[in-house]
């Protein structure tokens, strides 16, 4: 899904795209987090509209050896999940005006991959309160990038697999990603 998203030039296009393919795997797919009485696998899920200037390319700035810190994280089971914070990333112009810093993580679980949960301002009241996720590249929920940076946009925003059922074991956003900046973008409760 990730890689025809990617290949689309357009990128509110790509998002329509997505939007429509994910709803897809969330209606038919054995493994949907939705119960199979849920009402969201007949509407959809909800999302706020696309917003074009929450589209970032940026670049990964490395963490130093004493910054790459090992982080054993709390998952919503009160299981654990290990990551290493591996570098940040700069979203201009938000909030006040001078944006935030991310922090990107490797998985050192699953498959490996980075990581970038957020938790912002709307969770807990129009978006899961555990935070959502906005790069994922163990799943291969990712929008590309090269040379050392990485295309982050917030209207793919998503909430994690247990926001709809506890059965799944999910990690929490960490301090250095979560902001109170509402991010009105991606999918919303």
């Amino acid at each position: 899904m990730y890689a025809a998203v990617r290949s689309e030039p357009d990128p509110e296009t790509a998002h329509a795209r997505w939007r429509a393919e994910r709803d897809e795997l969330f209606r038919t797919h054995p493994q949907s987090p939705l119960l199979a009485d849920d009402p969201l696998r007949r509407s959809g899920l909800p999302y706020w509209p696309y917003r074009p200037e929450l589209r970032f390319v940026v670049p990964i700035r490395a963490a130093s050896p004493e910054e790459e810190t090992l982080r054993v994280s709390p998952s919503t089971n009160d299981g654990e999940i290990r990551q290493r914070r591996i570098g940040a990333v700069d979203l201009p112009g938000l909030g006040s005006g001078d944006g935030f810093t991310l922090d990107v993580w490797w998985l050192d679980q699953y498959a490996g991959g980075m990581f970038v949960p957020v938790r912002d301002g709307t969770a807990g009241s129009s978006s899961y309160g555990g935070g959502r996720y906005l790069l994922d590249t163990a799943k291969g929920a990712d929008l590309g990038g090269r040379d050392g940076e990485v295309v982050l946009d917030l209207n793919f925003l998503y909430h994690p697999s247990c926001r709809y059922d506890p059965r799944w074991e999910c990690p929490l956003a960490p301090p250095g990603n979560t902001t109170r900046v509402p991010l009105e973008a991606g999918e919303r409760l």
